[in-house]
């Protein structure tokens, strides 16, 4: 496969969550395509391993076994970035976690913290953690995962919408206050064959294929040439002047929303 700048990450480290397969298993294949070090971090170990050694076909990968929800994940994910590479100049905050779908009168609190531990605690903890290096390199660029689901809402997964949204908060509000120390922050909702969306066609498989054909482009997104391509683009030189957006790569179906 060739791209437009196929050398446009060289130099670059990224720090990849939720990369034992799906978007974020896609996101780390793009970027190292592109020349950049990846640090892949995923709960699943066995997973997470077979994974590396995929991606180490590709480009220089590292794997870090963490659980988003210990207190010290962050530091120990930066520290492990910096250590096996030197400095990290982007980061991708891919990972989330959620239970089944539930009517809303039927979400628990627990439901509700698993999200926002795994995904806003988490995305804002990393975030917080690698400010200092970034603004000390003289930028950087952060792409967290948004949701369709949580921008036009989606019945009986207002869990995950939440979780969603509030990465959403976070993003505008860094985007705001780090555009003075050259970081840009966006965030990126896929539809795309993830984990999330094959949880969907399981659940609900009317919906899901209902969804599918409301889709211009009529077909699901790639993890790796599309979603993967559109992040390698946010922290690459390419997007220097790109900051506090949310981009629908989803074929047009937000147009319905």
């Amino acid at each position: 496969m060739s791209y437009s700048h196929p050398e446009s990450l060289r130099g670059h480290v990224a720090i990849v969550t939720g990369a034992a397969q799906g978007v974020g298993k896609g996101v780390a294949a793009a970027l190292l395509e592109r020349g950049a070090a990846v640090l892949v971090v995923d709960i699943q170990g066995d997973a997470l391993q077979a994974t590396t050694a995929e991606l180490k076909e590709i480009g220089p990968a590292e794997m870090l076994v963490a659980d988003l929800r210990a207190p010290d994940s962050a530091r120990r994910i930066v520290a492990s970035a910096v250590d096996a590479f030197g400095a990290v100049h982007g980061l991708v905050n891919n990972a989330i976690a959620t239970n089944e779908p539930k009517r809303f009168v039927d979400i628990t609190v627990d439901d509700l913290a698993l999200g926002y531990e795994v995904g806003p605690r988490a995305t804002f903890l990393l975030m917080q953690a690698v400010h200092p290096l970034m603004a000390a390199a003289g930028g950087g660029s952060i792409v967290n995962l948004g949701s369709g689901t949580g921008t036009g809402g989606e019945p009986k997964w207002g869990g995950y919408a939440a979780a969603k949204e509030g990465i959403r908060g976070l993003s505008k509000v860094a985007a705001l206050e780090w555009g003075r120390d050259n970081i840009r922050v966006n965030v990126i909702c896929p539809f795309a064959e993830s984990d999330g969306v094959k949880l969907w066609k399981q659940f609900a498989p009317d919906d899901y294929a209902k969804a599918v054909r409301r889709v211009p482009m009529k077909r699901i997104g790639d993890v790796r040439t599309d979603v993967g391509a559109l992040v390698a683009f946010l922290l690459g030189p390419d997007a220097t002047f790109i900051t506090g957006q949310t981009i629908h790569v989803d074929g047009g179906i937000g147009c319905f929303r």
